[in-house]
């Protein structure tokens, strides 16, 4: 098939795709553009199922200029180049391209050099799973795209898709929040709180089958993004970083036995440190180091799922899935989070984030994790599920949600 009319047939993907964009989208990004502008080439990356392709496509149309769209693991572009797809659709006067999926395409990190430095007029945005997959390309695109990260979905979006209400988000760690709640915690609310904890991250929770699409992603991570990046993977490993999964989510304490995972599974330590850290770049876990832990040959302090959601669909442990939901919705919020090596004074050592003022100064603050009944320890914070409104170093867990 000649390239226009390959082109001709993406643009009629395109207006399929845009034609089924729900109306209500989450507000990260509807809300995006309130802080920062579109950039004009752009790489978007965030864990698969977060709505990368609905931000590109909700941003595309309102911006008014003609763009096409194309996935670069498209079975029928298997045998096209990236840059000559894109420079034709420039030809036939598209102001730009959005490529998801972008390391599918062959040599992608050098097509992507030559389309910002041949087409300097025309936007190319692009998106991938992982951060690391456009790392491990070989062409330095750091200084001419701006990298943008989707985070999971907070509960203050969640609630918008639900009820069409928008909140302002908060800073938890005011000391004086209490009386200026964004909404009132009655028991709607909190109902809709524990249905965000079984499937309220990921936004395709609204088109049903969330837990066979859940696992389904999770698949497609471990057997397509890994293998991408651990050279002489084998069926053992990706058999073995199932397993690693369905420990983590059962565990009550969130660590592996390193040992006994290479005696079980015949795999050296070395390797097994490599799938765990590759796991934690695609997103399918979440290492937690201690503070200043910067080995590369470790499988940290704690070990979370990456999208504390999966806990319910695997019928996880709920402590462990607590601890799994307050360091994600702390690192999206852009705040550091460490394991606390005395765990007597508090689960997590938390430096704050820019723009949320956490403290009077950069000195970490210490966070106990717990149900309703959990005590403050040593700790700055605790923070509780399963109660209602905040009081005095303490933070339920649904306000810590609604920080975006």
């Amino acid at each position: 098939m000649a390239i226009t009319e390959t082109v001709d047939g993406l643009r009629a993907v395109m207006e399929r795709k845009l034609a089924a964009l729900p109306e209500r989208v989450r507000l990260w990004t509807s809300e995006y553009t309130q802080k920062n502008s579109i950039p004009r080439n752009m790489l978007l990356t965030g864990q698969r199922g977060t709505g990368k392709t609905t931000f590109l496509l909700h941003h595309a149309r309102l911006s008014g200029e003609r763009m096409l769209y194309f996935s670069a693991d498209s079975p029928r572009l298997a045998s096209e180049s990236l840059y000559d797809l894109a420079a034709e659709a420039f030809m036939q006067g598209y102001g730009g391209v959005i490529i998801d999926e972008v390391h599918f395409a062959r040599d992608w990190s050098r097509c992507l050099k030559s389309l910002y430095d041949d087409f300097p007029d025309r936007k190319v945005w692009a998106s991938d799973s992982s951060a690391l997959v456009l790392r491990a390309g070989t062409a330095d695109l750091s200084r001419r795209y701006v990298f943008v990260r989707m985070p999971l979905m907070s509960f203050r979006e969640f609630l918008f898709l639900e009820t069409g209400n928008v909140c302002a988000p908060v800073n938890p760690f005011d000391s004086e929040l209490s009386g200026k709640l964004p909404v009132q915690p009655d028991a709607g609310l909190l109902g809709l709180f524990e249905e965000y904890k079984r499937f309220g991250t990921r936004p395709f929770y609204m088109e049903g089958n969330y837990e066979e699409r859940s696992l389904a992603l999770l698949e497609k991570t471990l057997n397509s993004d890994v293998p991408f990046f651990v050279p002489s993977i084998t069926d053992d490993n990706i058999r073995l970083m199932t397993a690693v999964v369905g420990t983590l989510s059962a565990a009550s304490i969130p660590r592996l036995q390193v040992r006994s995972l290479c005696s079980d599974w015949n795999v050296s330590a070395d390797k097994l440190y490599q799938l765990l850290a590759v796991m934690d770049a695609v997103g399918a876990l979440r290492i937690v180091r201690f503070q200043n832990d910067s080995k590369a040959k470790s499988a940290g302090a704690k070990l979370f799922l990456a999208d504390p959601c999966l806990y319910s669909v695997l019928h996880g442990n709920t402590g462990s899935q607590r601890e799994a939901f307050v360091t994600a919705l702390l690192e999206d919020a852009g705040f550091s989070v460490h394991a606390c090596r005395d765990e007597t004074e508090g689960d997590f050592m938390v430096l704050k984030a820019s723009g949320l003022i956490a403290r009077g100064n950069e000195a970490p603050l210490k966070i106990e994790v717990g149900g309703r009944n959990k005590v403050l320890k040593k700790s700055d914070w605790v923070i509780r599920d399963g109660t209602d409104y905040p009081t005095d170093k303490v933070i339920p867990l649904w306000l810590l949600a609604m920080m975006w």
